[in-house]
């Protein structure tokens, strides 16, 4: 793992910008979803099934190509 520092404005939630980090990094298949819960700070189970409120597809598929499919 590479580490990357960086500042955030004081009224940013860190453990926001970290879940929006694990979900883009589990969406594009750079972490496993276990890699992305432990990243982001939370369980594995709390992670897969709040990744709908971060716009993230469990499934592999996208909003778009679950859209296109009907």
């Amino acid at each position: 793992m590479k580490t990357l520092t960086f500042d955030i404005p004081e009224d940013v939630d860190e453990s926001e910008v970290r879940l929006s980090v694990a979900y883009v990094l589990f969406d594009k298949g750079s972490m496993s979803s276990g890699e992305a819960a432990q990243f982001a700070g939370v369980s594995k189970r709390w992670f897969l099934e709040n990744a709908a409120r971060y716009g993230t597809s469990i499934f592999g598929e996208s909003e778009e190509d679950l859209r296109s499919a009907d």
